[in-house]
């Protein structure tokens, strides 16, 4: 069996890919398991400035694959705790506000330090379209064809999706799209929010997005991811203090000044990583 999800780093830039192009990288156990490995790899590597995450072949991720966790409900193989017919059983989590596995690898791209950007080319469907949310940027392509689909099944979005779909849409839009599981194309997502982006290329366009990105400071760069995250989560004054903290820390520190050192020498600027 190929690897499930390959990762190459190129200048800071982690260009992430699910695949299993024969399925549009639909989601089987050993999918879930290599984006939760690689996710944990890359939040560990301190060159990382930036994650590209897309799928090989036709699209981004046609959702859940009902046929492996079928399979594996009828194997010597499964487990005895009564979770082998449950497709977001996965196994452990690292963290306590997540309830299960196929939870974390949606969320786990917010809790990277490094901004992460999905390049969204043909389908993103159910748990594939989740897992596009839990980036902080989304590039899709004009023809792309994206849906929070459970509804078909008879479900609800357990993907960290009913969370993030309101931050990004509003609770009406986010009702409409579950309640129906009807397909937006990349033009309707990018009217909708649901899209930062639309490209022709979404990959190529999020290499380039993430290039950018990853020359910058990497310590402000994720001293204001922190922030962005926690700001619908915090009172006012909670906001403005942890403003005042981060900036605290960034001022004076060897990336700032060689950030301001940097412009007026008017010179590209050389950034150590993160400790």
């Amino acid at each position: 069996m190929s690897e499930r999800v390959v990762v190459d780093v190129t200048d800071g830039v982690a260009d992430v890919r699910m695949n299993r192009p024969d399925k549009i990288n639909a989601l089987d156990p050993a999918m879930f398991s290599g984006l939760a490995d690689a996710a944990g790899r890359l939040a560990d590597d301190p060159s990382v400035r930036a994650v590209v995450l897309s799928g090989e072949g036709r699209g981004f991720c046609a959702g859940l694959d009902f046929s492996s966790f079928q399979a594996m409900a009828g194997s010597d193989d499964a487990p005895d705790d009564g979770s082998a017919g449950d497709p977001s059983f996965i196994g452990e989590v690292p963290e306590g506000k997540i309830t299960h596995g196929a939870q974390w690898v949606a969320h786990v791209w917010q809790t990277m330090p490094a901004p992460v950007i999905a390049a969204v080319h043909g389908v993103a469907l159910g748990g594939g379209c989740q897992i596009a949310l839990g980036a902080d940027l989304r590039i899709v392509a004009p023809d792309a064809r994206l849906s929070i689909l459970e509804i078909r099944w008879g479900l609800s979005p357990d993907m960290t999706g009913t969370q993030r779909l309101i931050e990004l849409v509003g609770l009406d839009r986010a009702k409409e799209l579950v309640f129906t599981g009807r397909m937006v194309d990349g033009t309707e997502a990018h009217q909708i929010g649901l899209a930062t982006q639309v490209a022709q290329d979404p990959h190529q366009a999020a290499l380039e997005l993430a290039g950018e990105i990853a020359t910058k400071s990497p310590h402000a760069i994720r001293a204001a991811k922190r922030l962005l995250n926690e700001a619908a989560r915090r009172t006012l004054a909670e906001g403005y203090r942890a403003e005042r903290d981060e900036i605290g820390r960034l001022i004076g520190s060897p990336n700032q000044v060689e950030a301001v050192t940097a412009y007026f020498e008017q010179r590209p600027p050389h950034f150590a990583d993160p400790a």
